[in-house]
């Protein structure tokens, strides 16, 4: 069979099984099979398969059937223009959670450009709550380091799952960023932290709990505790939120938490609720939705 023919069975089979995007996970499961982009995909619909790809793209077609996402499938996700090795082990990284890297970045950059920093200043120190992939603490680490940040700073990234900590590591290995992102095994932050951090940045489950059951298939796949935010969606966060009471941030520092596009409300009322006096802006997403929650403490408070 030919590329065209075979993209085109497997097509049918995705839409009668009621994929949101059957033609291209077509594309993306036979790229992967034959090890090549979409591009050479569609430039090529005459090329012949072997029998051996043919069976491979078949057993590939009837995973995405059941559900099965497909970057688990192929085993990678695209994130922050990086592949990311993923697999059940923890939560697929999502585009608009590139938002956080992004204003993660701004801000290590504002801190390294406003003041001169003598040669023997302390490092930016961040943390990564739940990182899962490790998708946010690695980028993070490759962008600054496109901006010539090399030694300035260092992440440490945690994660309750032992599983999903030694994805993040491989991952970090997999990006040469292991020198600057420390990992530990650790519900949110480390019980007793000496020093506080600079910057607090955390992707945690925010879907509400009666939204899971609802969210496509394809989910159901991903570890819940990775998305299940409880009843309105911030359990988890706000468990962070005293955290950050408690003195886990420096007295300068900033959290950066992701939230949901309908979240911008409950989430000031729980820093309101949990840190009275701290303030709390919302940067939005490329669609122009609620999803970055910028949190710090009134300046000059004492912590």
């Amino acid at each position: 069979m030919t590329v065209e023919e075979v993209l085109r069975a497997g097509t049918d089979r995705l839409l009668a099984s009621g994929s949101p995007s059957p033609r291209l996970d077509a594309e993306l499961l036979l790229g992967h099979i034959l090890g090549v982009d979409r591009t050479a995909i569609l430039a090529h619909p005459e090329a012949a398969l072997s029998t051996d790809q043919e069976a491979r793209f078949g057993t590939a077609v009837d995973r995405r059937v059941t559900g099965e996402p497909v970057a688990y499938i192929r085993g990678i996700k695209e994130f922050y223009g990086l592949a990311f090795a993923v697999d059940e082990r923890a939560l697929i990284p999502r585009p608009e959670t590139e938002r956080l890297v992004e204003v993660a970045a701004a801000e290590v950059m504002r801190r390294l450009t406003s003041t001169p920093r003598d040669a023997g200043a302390p490092l930016i120190r961040i943390a990564d709550v739940g990182t899962g992939s490790g998708a946010v603490a690695v980028a993070l680490a490759v962008v600054l380091r496109k901006h010539g940040v090399r030694d300035e700073f260092m992440v440490l990234a945690t994660e309750l799952s032992p599983e999903a900590l030694d994805l993040a590591r491989e991952n970090a290995v997999g990006h040469a960023a292991a020198d600057r992102v420390r990992f530990l095994e650790a519900d949110l932050l480390p019980p007793y932290i000496e020093t506080p951090f600079d910057l607090i940045l955390a992707n945690l489950p925010y879907v509400r709990s009666d939204v899971v059951p609802t969210l496509p298939v394809a989910a159901s796949f991903e570890p819940r505790m990775a998305l299940d935010g409880g009843p309105d969606g911030l359990e988890v966060i706000r468990r962070l939120l005293q955290r950050l009471r408690d003195g886990a941030l420096a007295e300068d520092g900033e959290a950066l938490l992701e939230i949901g596009a309908d979240q911008e409300r409950v989430i000031r009322e729980a820093v309101t609720e949990v840190l009275p006096g701290w303030s709390c802006r919302v940067e939005p997403d490329l669609a122009g939705l609620p999803r970055v929650a910028r949190i710090a403490a009134p300046v000059g408070d004492g912590r």
